[in-house]
């Protein structure tokens, strides 16, 4: 039964993206006949480029993808270029996992906090030295030129890029070749730029990729950070999908296929940039200069990443203190007084959604668990190369969201499945089995099979080798791509909002639902929830295996 399972996860991978981006093909041709759309038109594309603001939406899309893309993997390679191997290293590594679980809309909320004219950010430097004694009339969330949302943005890609990075390092042996680069005169940072990098980013191009798609197509983080009037490709796009006027999802499906062709523009783009950087670095790489510049590599990489970081904890204490504030005046950098009111009003309210929230949650991440230990089991018993068909994992993470969602609604419409709980539960796995898969697949491969081999020769079976020794070896691994399969689950809004048809309501949905009225405490207690939530699963992960006392990953190996 375990050779099946590969095809299956494969098959639950690319059969929904595929219908998904065919169903949506044909009604931005105008054919849908559930509509009236009998014949193929241009009509939806006439009604798409009359659109006001429409190129400005499409030039905000494209550039605050890339760029956002291009500052955080920016920021990765010179923190681990300067900092690899110090305590900062090892201190900020610490972070990655709770930074990564942190969902996109309450880094948003919490950035928006910390900008705002009435943020912390103002309130720091006000009165003195700023002068100010009123908030500065300046737009500084949802700013025409997507600013906050590309720097928002910067905050969730950083850690997972460190992540993917860290994960693939020990492929490259990387502390061996800066040692031999070292003992030839380089400085570290120069080193790991000249011998490490080359190596280093052909492992995590996908990665990058998948954060160029989710970027220029990002919703959630667009709706509370994002330009306003005209607003982001994907938001218009969900906006025209939610219009009363169903005849206008015609031309939300034209819009999804256009968002659908940036998304593929910037890829190409930063495929281009790849090979110019390429062939410019040639020389750089080859001439021999083993010093000039690495003082300033250090200390731009161990600031920018450590700035990153405390950015996204200052978002998350603006995110507490807002939750309890009471009378807070500006310029004042502290409320007079905390309250537990915004609370206790909120309360009644949370519980619906946040047991919502935990059943999709965890009957996603364990539906996607309990293919991934199936699929990597028979790998590892098969002997198969792992990366084979590894770039189909990251199928749903290179399509926008928003252009294969909205077709897959309109294909299971087609085949009388209506919004439910059920398909929104199948919509997370599908975001969730791709992450779980990364987040174990290396702990798995790099378990010692003398453990195995082992419990075999002494007359045990190999199923009950799997459930008495690999298992309990691999607890800890297992428990954190739970967490991490959680996590993603926890902060997954778009799906939430398609696949429900908005009956589906969960912390995150609701959260991002506030963003519009504007109440900073309320907005606080959702968005500390929807934050809370992810880091319990952390905890869980780091505790749970020492408490049963099981291996730790250094004897699993």
């Amino acid at each position: 039964m375990l050779r099946y399972v590969p095809i299956l996860m494969i098959a639950l991978l690319v059969i929904p993206v595929t219908a998904g981006l065919g169903m949506v093909m044909l009604p931005a041709f105008g054919y849908l006949p559930v509509l009236g759309g009998e014949q193929l038109s241009l009509a939806p594309w006439q009604a798409l480029f009359s659109q006001p603001g429409l190129w400005r939406s499409v030039a905000v899309s494209f550039t605050s993808g890339l760029a956002s893309t291009a500052l955080a993997l920016l920021i990765v390679v010179l923190f681990l270029a300067a900092s690899q191997g110090t305590w900062l290293d090892r201190s900020l590594r610490r972070l990655v996992s709770p930074l990564l679980a942190i969902p996109h809309a309450a880094v948003a909320f919490g950035f928006a906090f910390l900008i705002a004219p009435s943020g912390l950010m103002a309130r720091l430097i006000s009165p003195w030295p700023s002068g100010w004694q009123s908030p500065p009339d300046a737009l500084i969330v949802n700013d025409p030129w997507g600013l906050a949302l590309t720097f928002g943005l910067v905050l969730k890609e950083a850690p997972f890029l460190l992540l993917m990075s860290l994960a693939a390092l020990p492929q490259l042996q990387a502390d061996k070749r800066l040692q031999l680069a070292r003992s030839l005169g380089y400085a570290p940072a120069i080193a790991w730029l000249k011998v490490i990098l080359p190596s280093l980013y052909p492992l995590i191009r996908l990665p990058v990729y998948a954060v160029i798609a989710y970027a220029t197509s990002v919703v959630d983080m667009a709706l509370i950070l994002g330009p306003r009037l005209p607003s982001t490709l994907s938001v218009s796009i969900l906006g025209w999908f939610n219009d009363p006027d169903i005849t206008r999802r015609f031309m939300a499906s034209a819009a999804a296929v256009l968002q659908l062709g940036v998304t593929l523009a910037a890829l190409i783009g930063w495929w281009l940039l790849e090979q110019l950087i390429c062939r410019c670095s040639r020389h750089w790489l080859t001439n021999g200069s083993r010093r000039r510049g690495a003082a300033t590599l250090t200390v731009a990489g161990r600031g920018s990443l450590a700035l990153t970081s405390l950015s996204a904890l200052a978002a998350l204490v603006g995110l507490a203190l807002f939750s309890v504030a009471g009378f807070w005046r500006f310029p004042e950098f502290l409320p007079q007084s905390l309250v537990l009111d915004h609370w206790q009003r909120s309360a009644p309210m949370l519980a619906a959604p946040l047991v919502t929230t935990g059943v999709i949650a965890l009957v996603a991440t364990g539906l996607a668990t309990l293919l991934v230990v199936a699929a990597l089991e028979n790998e590892q018993r098969q002997h198969l190369h792992p990366r084979r068909a590894l770039w189909l994992l990251y199928l749903p993470l290179l399509v926008p969201q928003i252009a294969f969602l909205f077709g897959l609604v309109v294909a299971a419409e087609q085949i009388g499945v209506r919004p439910q709980l059920s398909l929104v539960i199948a919509g997370h796995a599908l975001f969730v089995l791709p992450y779980v898969y990364l987040s174990l697949g290396e702990s798995y491969r790099r378990l010692d099979p003398r453990w195995l081999q082992i419990a075999q020769s002494l007359g045990v079976s190999r199923n009950r080798a799997f459930w008495k020794v690999r298992l309990p070896l691999l607890l800890a691994p297992l428990l954190t791509a739970v967490a991490v399969g959680l996590a993603v689950s926890i902060g997954q809004y778009l799906p939430t909002q398609l696949l429900g048809a908005g009956r589906v309501t969960t912390v995150t949905t609701e959260a991002v639902a506030l963003a519009s009225g504007g109440n900073r405490r309320l907005i606080g207690v959702w968005a500390l929830v929807q934050a809370g939530l992810p880091l319990i699963g952390f905890i869980i992960a780091l505790t749970l295996p020492r408490w049963l006392g099981a291996p730790q990953r250094g004897s699993a190996r």
